[in-house]
């Protein structure tokens, strides 16, 4: 039986079966009629998030997909991959529209602008990128980490941009001066980074934490301790209320602060999450198929 035709509902829950490898990243339209998967196979996969039916298989990169999001207002999605590009994709055609060539190395992550208008992306050269997604031209460059970068994220209000990076920080970039903040604390390699909409800043890391940070000031507001292994993705609720995590994780604790919600085992270690805009779900991949048993854990918070 095809994998790529195969969807199944379980109590609440609808599985989308397409990737024949790992799921790297998961992401909602804003009008949550849409979901995007980005992959290992060097394939996105855009579906109908109400019925589970797969739309479309978009084709174009040459190495794994690390990362995929679509634009606030649903017109445009990007994907970062392995092959050193980033790609816009038009949501309508899903046809190609820019290929956005600056990176010497893999690219692991990307963001759109809350207007749209700009571009985010950081990876394996230790460098974060702007971009212009109506002209598909860089328009600033930010160095300074030391290692990779594997995350990013916009502030609600696009003055602050927020980089995790393998080198243990997370650097908060002001896009109204040339001035960074880094944050310090993570004893492990910094895998994501959130903004949430009061403006609070989350990074989860190796080290098993997520810290809540408040970007501007650097100084840390929660540490959220209970994944066993290390944590791969973070997002905050619309209202910013509910942060979710997904991690490598074989077993959960209990948190120092904050106050856990719940956790529901997945197939295989969970490598995504994200809300979807209305924060009536919430979506996480995973990288195994239904026939294999190893667990994953999704977990989520809550942040007052």
């Amino acid at each position: 039986q095809d994998p790529l035709l195969r969807t199944a509902h379980l109590g609440r829950r609808l599985r989308f079966y397409g990737a024949l490898e790992s799921v790297n990243a998961c992401a909602f339209s804003a009008d949550c009629q849409h979901l995007l998967t980005a992959s290992d196979d060097s394939r996105l996969f855009l579906w109908n998030a109400k019925t589970g039916e797969l739309l479309c298989k978009v084709t174009g990169h040459a190495g794994p997909v690390k990362d995929c999001r679509f634009s606030p207002d649903c017109a445009l999605f990007a994907s970062a991959s392995h092959d050193c590009t980033v790609r816009v994709w038009d949501t309508a055609t899903a046809e190609c529209i820019h290929v956005l060539e600056g990176h010497c190395k893999s690219v692991e992550t990307v963001r759109f602008s809350p207007d749209a208008r700009q571009l985010l992306s950081g990876g394996w050269d230790h460098m974060a990128i702007l971009w212009d997604t109506q002209l598909g031209q860089m328009l600033r460059l930010f160095s300074g980490h030391r290692d990779v970068i594997e995350s990013c994220d916009f502030s609600l209000n696009t003055q602050y941009l927020a980089t995790g990076s393998w080198d243990r920080t997370v650097k908060v970039w002001s896009l109204c001066t040339d001035g960074d903040n880094t944050l310090e604390g993570h004893q492990g390699n910094v895998s994501c980074v959130c903004f949430s909409a009061s403006g609070m800043l989350a990074s989860g890391s190796w080290d098993k934490t997520v810290r809540i940070w408040n970007p501007c000031s650097g100084v840390l507001i929660f540490l959220l301790e209970g994944h066993s292994s290390w944590v791969k993705s973070v997002s905050f609720s619309r209202d910013g209320l509910l942060l979710a995590t997904a991690g490598y994780s074989e077993s959960v604790g209990n948190p120092s602060r904050g106050s856990k919600l719940y956790w529901q085992v997945m197939l295989d270690q969970a490598s995504s999450c994200i809300f979807s805009p209305d924060g009536a779900l919430l979506v996480s991949g995973a990288a195994a198929q239904d026939e294999q048993l190893q667990e994953g854990k999704r977990e989520t918070w809550r942040t007052v």
